[in-house]
């Protein structure tokens, strides 16, 4: 008896030095929260309670996050990593914490993030990135932020977001994404659309000033207007009619070099520039020296579109008169023929009954 009290005893005085609060840190055991904030920290502290909810890191010299770098904290709900050094996260890190509401990993040296980095996570609700030096967030990750009610991505390297991640932030009320190089060019057009549905439905978000291009800079993109993107739409029929030329170019170059093989002796044609300007083997001529005709082709060729849509118009007419021509002389001829008949069949009537009144009158006589 007195053994098993011994070692009652020894357990329970070794069970709480082995779940103990980490050495410097402040520990709440009845709201679970572990506050390490400014202790000087290399590492993700160890033995910590598997119980706890709140994990406050912030203000450290935490350099990297390894894999399974919680696993003792499955129940976390709030992790706060921001102002520390970490330049690394390993995909894995956050794996095993499936009730994760809020991380902040502000204020660090990040360039990117793995897009399994939130893995399973689907309720996240508060994600503060702001202040590192991301350049871009992988369109995957939108599928563990589709709870998410706030995202901080100010003062990064942003230039675009990718539109699968935008899509999916469905439940989003407030985005930060002031501080940030966004070029303003023809591939920023679907984040002005999004902003503007996005605050059409209640939304709350910071300024997205433009860095790029130069007539651009400095101007808020919710503020310029769709027409200054009209070069866009130009851009897209010059390259649809600058392939066409090029296709129509490389026909009669190919026609030319076998019309001019036997007759000069040059298999490149009359200039000697071979296949391409360049020497490249492409078949078809650089871009440069065919840039001066481009906007004369694209003239006639609007020109052959409006005259083909008169001529298929009047054609159209044409045949449409003729049809309504056909239906009413058909319907005159079938009128006159119902009359014609008509007629004949009254006339055979009277002729018959003349001859019974012949041999009748005949009979009396």
């Amino acid at each position: 008896m007195t053994a098993v009290v011994a070692v009652s005893i020894l357990l329970s005085l070794l069970l709480p030095l082995s779940l103990s609060c980490p050495k410097g840190c402040v520990c709440d055991g009845r709201t679970k929260v572990v506050d390490c904030r400014g202790r000087g920290l290399y590492d993700i502290p160890r033995h910590l309670q598997p119980d706890t909810l709140e994990l406050h890191l912030q203000d450290n010299r935490i350099r990297g996050l390894v894999s399974m770098a919680f696993r003792d904290t499955p129940l976390l709900r709030v992790l706060d990593l921001s102002n520390n050094s970490i330049t690394s996260v390993s995909p894995s890190t956050l794996l095993g914490l499936r009730g994760l509401q809020r991380l902040s990993l502000a204020s660090n040296a990040l360039r990117e993030l793995d897009r399994r980095l939130l893995g399973p996570i689907r309720s996240l609700s508060h994600l503060d990135l702001s202040h590192n030096s991301l350049t871009g967030l992988p369109g995957a990750m939108g599928e563990s932020l589709r709870n998410l009610s706030q995202l901080g991505l100010a003062h990064n390297r942003l230039q675009r977001l990718d539109k699968s991640l935008l899509e999916n932030l469905e439940g989003l009320g407030h985005l930060s994404l002031k501080g940030n190089p966004w070029r303003c060019d023809c591939q920023v057009i679907g984040l002005k659309l999004w902003l503007e549905t996005f605050l059409f439905r209640g939304g709350v978000v910071d300024e997205v000033s433009c860095s790029k291009p130069e007539e651009m800079k400095d101007k808020d993109l919710q503020n310029v207007p769709y027409q200054l993107f009209h070069s866009c739409m130009t851009t897209s029929y010059n390259y649809l009619f600058s392939n066409i030329h090029h296709l129509e170019s490389d026909r009669s170059n190919r026609g030319h070099t076998h019309g001019n093989t036997h007759g000069n002796g040059n298999p490149h044609g009359p200039l000697g520039m071979g296949e391409g300007y360049g020497g490249g083997g492409s078949g078809l001529p650089e871009c440069e020296p065919k840039q001066r005709p481009r906007p004369v082709n694209l003239r006639h060729a609007i020109a052959t579109v409006i005259v083909t849509g008169v001529v298929c118009g009047i054609v159209l007419m044409m045949m449409l008169a003729a049809a309504v021509y056909g239906c009413a002389y058909a319907a005159l001829m079938a009128k006159y023929q119902r009359e014609l008949k008509k007629s004949e069949e009254t006339s055979k009537g009277d002729h018959g009954s003349a001859d019974e009144k012949e041999p009748l009158e005949n009979a009396i006589a």
